[in-house]
Formats: C-alpha cells, sequence, structure tokens
C-alpha cells in the first residue's frame, strides 16, 4: 500500500523539494503552504514539471486550518513549517520571542494532537519532525530559534515514547546549515523590530549568518528514507558527516566553566561580523 504523505511548509526550502520529489516517485502527496498565494504558484509548478500533488494552504500557527488538516486521511505527518528569528535574548522583541514559538513549537505540536489520536485509532502511522543541528546544540544570536528547536526535541522524543505500544513511529531530520535562503533571513529579521534600534547590544546590520551552507539538494533523498520509513533510525542529521563534531559540541558542555572566554568575544558572534551572507560550503 502507497503511503500518503502530509508535508507542512512545502512551499519552499526543503518541504519543497521533497514534496515534488515524492510526488515524482508516485506517492500520494498533499503539500501545505502557509498563504493562499503559494498554492496557485506549487500548482502551476506542478503542472509544469507534470507530476501530481494535492497542494492546500495550512499555516499551522491557524486553528480552523489545523481543524481543516484533520480531515484528510494520511499515513506520514512531516511537521516541515518553521520560521526563523535571529538576534541575542537581550535585544529582540518579546513579540518576536512569541512568534519564533508559535510557529515552531505550539503549531506543528497541536496539529500534531489531531494526527496522532487519528494513528493511535488506526494503530500505525508515522510522524517526522523536521528539527536541526539547532536543536542539538545551539549557537549565539540564534538561541530563539535553537530554543524551539530544543523544545521539539523533546517533544519529539516525549512523544515516540508515549506512540510505541500504538504502532506509530516518530523519528527527527536534523539538517546542518543549507543554503536555501532561511539562514540568512534569520539575519534579517531585526530589520522588523518594532523596537528603537540603537540600544541594541549587537549591531546586526553588520553581521551574518556563521557558518558556510551546503548545497539543500542533498538533504532531499535521505529525508524522504525517514519518511517513508526505509530507515528506522530516530535521529538523522544530514549531512552525516556532522555527527561526530555534534557529539563533540555536547560533551564540552559537561566541561564549560562560568568563566571561560569572559572579557572576550565567542568565536562564533565574531564570525557573524566577518562572513558574508550566503557563503556557500566548498
Amino acid at each position: 500500500m502507497t503511503e500518503t504523505v502530509l508535508i507542512t511548509g512545502a512551499g519552499t526550502g526543503f518541504g519543497k523539494n521533497i514534496a515534488f520529489a515524492l510526488a515524482e516517485k508516485g506517492y500520494p502527496v498533499i503539500a501545505t503552504v502557509e498563504v493562499m498565494s503559494q498554492v496557485s504558484a506549487m500548482e502551476q509548478e506542478a503542472k509544469e514539471r507534470g507530476v501530481t500533488m494535492q497542494i492546500e494552504k495550512l499555516d499551522v500557527t491557524n486553528a480552523k486550518d489545523r481543524e481543516k488538516a484533520w480531515s484528510w486521511d494520511i499515513d506520514v505527518l512531516v511537521n516541515n513549517a518553521a520560521v526563523k528569528e535571529g538576534g541575542s535574548l537581550v535585544d529582540i522583541p518579546e513579540e518576536n520571542l512569541r512568534h519564533q514559538f508559535e510557529a515552531n513549537v505550539f503549531g506543528p505540536i497541536l496539529l500534531t494532537k489531531g494526527f496522532a489520536r487519528k494513528m493511535v485509532e488506526n494503530k500505525s502511522g508515522r510522524i517526522v519532525f523536521v528539527s536541526s543541528v539547532s536543536g542539538i546544540t545551539t549557537n549565539p544570536l540564534s538561541g530563539p530559534y535553537s530554543g524551539s528547536k530544543h523544545t521539539v526535541e523533546a517533544f519529539a522524543m516525549s512523544l515516540s515514547k508515549e506512540l510505541q505500544e500504538f504502532n506509530v513511529e516518530v523519528s527527527t531530520i536534523n539538517p546542518g546549515p543549507y543554503l536555501t535562503g532561511f539562514n540568512d533571513r534569520e539575519f534579517e529579521t531585526w530589520k522588523n523590530w518594532e523596537t528603537d534600534l540603537n540600544k541594541n547590544v549587537f549591531d546586526y546590520s553588520k553581521t551574518a549568518f556563521p557558518s558556510e551552507q551546503f548545497d539543500p539538494r542533498e538533504v532531499t533523498e535521505p529525508a524522504i528514507k525517514v519518511i517513508l520509513g526505509e530507515t528506522t533510525q530516530y535521529r538523522n542529521v544530514i549531512p552525516e558527516k556532522m555527527v561526530s563534531g555534534l557529539k563533540e559540541k555536547q560533551q564540552a558542555v559537561w566541561d564549560k566553566k562560568t568563566t571561560d572566554g569572559l572579557g572576550q568575544r565567542d568565536e562564533t558572534v565574531q564570525k557573524s561580523y566577518d562572513i558574508e551572507p550566503g557563503t556557500p560550503a566548498e
């Protein structure tokens, strides 16, 4: 039996690439996007590419949209929709911080609740959270996003243990830095802050995403293997070569002292000032 896959945030980036790749393989796909204008754009592109998929508006933060979605019969839920609010905790406005968690945590979790109950009744299903390496470690000036993804990691692990007796699989996909525009937009969100920018601790007009970024096409096939259950690994870091470095960073927290680096700028903060936006990895 061919599984029906619902993908949130399918209008851009990873979600879009995965939706089209699955549809091209013949899988029934419900590709959901945040706003109506994206629906027509996706429908036109699907027509041009000769693929068939159901394209729907689904803003995960909208209760009516979530309720509408629960009427669809699916086998796999891919929680991919997300936003990225950049900035230090000392600078980011409350409204932006709350938006970060509404879009990345509360919206997806509330959407998942309805589908999870149906999967429990059916004694089958798969739930995939597109998290991030930022859900495993944290960089300065990205605390809001990392905080949201750490929260997603906690919910996903809890849900995995809760649903196992009902034959429902839960897993995470943890992409590294990929050049989709998503990371670079994070360091542009300060432009919409309704605060006195002159009072910021950091000068965001001079900062950029502090990492070289990979080709996003690398994510599609490994992600599809997770979505279709072809791999049963719970946590799936892409690219896999980042795993050892992430484990080292996690271990380093146990040895970190509160006095480490006091009076000196953190090297990642400095790189934010030094790097050019959209720098590709070699």
